[in-house]
């Protein structure tokens, strides 16, 4: 029997010890709400301790997205309101993330669709991350005046250097192929071996190892992308340009420097794609990338929660969120607007402690959850 959450943008189904958490808003691409999230931090505490849960599959509804993202227009409103739902869905989305990082039993997650932003923190942490043919991933955030958040100073850091900071910094969109390459994702299932997974599922005779269980299942549909990873055959050029020694404006001068004929064209567009994203949060992003990784996971979250009130304070995330998603006029007005404008304090800022370690939102992500 189907249950519905979250007046109904969650659906929960349980078969054979199995619980099918769908996300459940297909007009908007299956973004996050604030009571989604709350949500499933509810359902995965529960489920930890249910000895009738051996396992979680974690889904998008429709064709088309895993999950797009939070939903940024609403975290606006509560912006231009003077409400406190943006700080409010922050804290509970970077809770949520680190609690599927942590979760004590096999989460699959089915990323064959569009995967984007806090649809990347929610599935970064599952066992099983699941891609497809129709796999598009991103972490477009710089577009919008904001940084990769939902763990990503934690992943990027750690994913396939010096890619990582590439894709940040870009927020350049990948496919399958690209996400097992980077580490990003764990096995690829054609469209008929996901549905066949689902079939064995609903018949797994479970062991004391529901892990091994679902491992020895995926293992046995898994196949290999027809293409191969784009990135790969970028990597060495990506090195040569994009670098955590670097500053932002060094890897423009690099990239604008690019003589090779078969590396002109990527160069150009790279370093055009780059000036038009927010100065600011460039250079905060490769500063992002370059703290996460030397830091645990759970400091990283309480660092990108620092940084992502700062963004509301700032003015390029409500620019970016005016011009992208509200006017899509596509032309924001970033403050400053060259790299060449911008000061170290203002980069600095957004590193600056917000809170005393015993005041910090976040600060019982360990004890609550490991």
């Amino acid at each position: 029997m189907q249950q519905q959450y979250a007046d109904g943008e969650l659906l929960v189904t349980i078969h054979n010890h199995v619980a099918h958490l769908t996300l459940n808003r297909p007009a908007q691409l299956n973004a996050l709400s604030l009571d989604m999230v709350k949500t499933m931090i509810a359902l995965f505490t529960a489920w930890a301790s249910d000895d009738n849960i051996k396992a979680v599959v974690l889904r998008g509804s429709g064709e088309k997205a895993f999950c797009a993202g939070g939903d940024i227009r609403a975290l606006s409103d509560s912006v231009s309101s003077g409400g406190t739902q943006h700080c409010d869905f922050f804290d509970s989305e970077y809770t949520l993330d680190y609690q599927l990082h942590r979760f004590v039993k096999p989460v699959i997650s089915l990323l064959d669709g569009i995967v984007m932003g806090g649809g990347t923190g929610i599935s970064q942490g599952s066992g099983f991350r699941i891609v497809g043919p129709n796999t598009r991933m991103a972490m477009p955030e710089t577009g919008i005046g904001l940084f990769p958040d939902v763990g990503g100073s934690y992943f990027l850091s750690r994913a396939n250097s010096p890619l990582g900071l590439y894709l940040g910094l870009t927020g350049h969109a990948i496919k399958a192929a690209d996400a097992l390459y980077m580490g990003l994702a764990d096995r690829y299932l054609s469209s008929d071996a996901i549905s066949e997974m689902f079939a064995r599922l609903d018949r797994l005779l479970w062991t004391r190892a529901p892990g091994q269980d679902v491992a020895r299942l995926i293992d046995a549909l898994a196949s290999t992308p027809e293409d191969a990873p784009p990135l790969l055959a970028l990597k060495e050029t990506i090195a040569r340009h994009f670098s955590l020694e670097r500053q932002v404006s060094e890897i423009l001068t690099s990239l604008d420097a690019e003589r090779r004929a078969d590396r002109v064209d990527w160069a150009r567009s790279t370093a055009a794609l780059l000036r038009k994203r927010s100065p600011t949060m460039l250079e905060v992003t490769l500063q992002e990338i370059k703290r996460g990784a030397t830091m645990s996971l759970a400091d990283c979250f309480r660092m990108e929660l620092g940084m992502v009130y700062h963004c509301f304070e700032h003015g390029d995330l409500m620019e970016g969120i005016r011009a992208v998603i509200i006017d899509k006029d596509n032309k924001p007005r970033w403050k400053p607007a060259t790299l060449e404008e911008l000061q170290p304090e203002t980069v600095a800022a957004f590193f600056a402690p917000r809170w005393q370690a015993d005041s910090h939102p976040l600060r019982d992500l360990e004890r609550r959850f490991g």
